[in-house]
């Protein structure tokens, strides 16, 4: 196994043995064999952690930022609407993947995943 950063993996959506081979296959569907080094990935649960985290830190963000716009603004609430539903949606699909190959590498790194 090679030392790859946790954060490097996360972020390139990588294999959490070799650090090179893919981890998906299509937007959020983890391959189920690395295709560089063979790593079993079809058992892997990252379960409901990548959306917590998602809701958790997007969530902080779009409340303070809206809460900010309001203050300098006041906006009426129909562009709060039309302002944040791209973000809260463009953020979420931005931020699962990552998300997701980090919780991955953890459970790799911690023994929770085969090897």
């Amino acid at each position: 196994m090679t030392d790859v950063s946790l954060l490097s993996l996360a972020l390139r959506c990588r294999c959490p043995r070799c650090g090179k081979g893919k981890l998906y296959d299509g937007l959020l569907a983890v391959t189920p064999r690395c295709r560089n080094c063979g790593l079993d990935l079809a058992a892997q649960d990252a379960g409901d952690g990548p959306a917590v985290f998602v809701v958790f830190i997007l969530g902080a963000i779009v409340v303070a930022l809206a809460l900010v716009t309001e203050i300098l603004f006041a906006p009426p609430l129909w562009v709060h609407m039309l302002l944040w539903t791209p973000v809260i949606l463009g953020g979420a699909i931005l931020m699962l993947r990552p998300l997701k190959a980090a919780l991955i590498a953890l459970q790799y790194r911690h023994r929770a995943l085969g090897s």
